[in-house]
């Protein structure tokens, strides 16, 4: 049986920080279909906005998203990206969205500013978090009750785990697929895509 992997898209958002996360659950549901030809893959991936007008991310790139709100299923893993945030937290929908998905989700994860999207949803409340470490102070400032904490590459407090700036959401997907699918598959995933994945980079 797949695992509902959810990306939220939105006007504004880091490209690489929702398609690292989409190469890394794609990869692992390849490398992980050679030993179960013709099962399901592992992790079914979509990615999830407002309506499915197309997104236009923060460098220019547009993306066509697959669901939208009012009829994505449910997911087992939400994945929350940064970017340009204003506009998705002023956006009532999409906080909603996110509060509602998270609570029927195994796991909520962000990368860098999708942090704040979390907090602003009331996803994350009192929890140690990561975000982009030029982001950090305005995170603390603004939802004084999180535990902010600079350095490592990703937080894992349970059933919300948040990353560091862009490329640390790869870092934190591996590690994500190792604690729902198991460590060799991270490792043969980290492979495939050449990546250099050091699984002890986490607070």
């Amino acid at each position: 049986m797949s695992l509902h992997v959810c990306i939220l898209v939105f006007d504004a958002v880091e490209a690489l920080d929702f398609a690292g996360p989409y190469e890394v659950f794609t990869t692992a549901s390849r490398v992980q279909g050679r030993d179960h030809p013709g099962a399901p893959p592992l992790f079914d991936v979509a990615c999830v906005a407002r309506d499915l007008q197309p997104v236009q991310a923060r460098a220019g790139l547009r993306i066509l998203p697959e669901r939208r709100f009012a009829d994505s299923a449910p997911c087992d893993l939400l994945v929350v990206p940064g970017g340009v945030v204003d506009g998705a937290m002023a956006c009532p929908q999409t906080l909603d969205w996110i509060a509602r998905t998270a609570q029927q989700a195994q796991v909520t994860a962000s990368v860098c500013t999708g942090a704040f999207l979390l907090a602003a949803s009331g996803v994350l409340t009192t929890q140690a978090v990561t975000t982009h470490w030029e982001d950090v102070a305005d995170l603390r400032s603004r939802f004084p009750a999180l535990t902010v904490q600079e350095g490592p590459r990703w937080v894992d407090s349970g059933a919300v785990v948040t990353s560091a700036g862009i490329s640390a959401g790869i870092d934190m997907c591996l590690y994500l697929v190792a604690r729902l699918a198991g460590q060799a598959l991270a490792e043969r995933t980290a492979r495939q895509m050449d990546y250099a994945w050091r699984a002890t980079d986490a607070a």
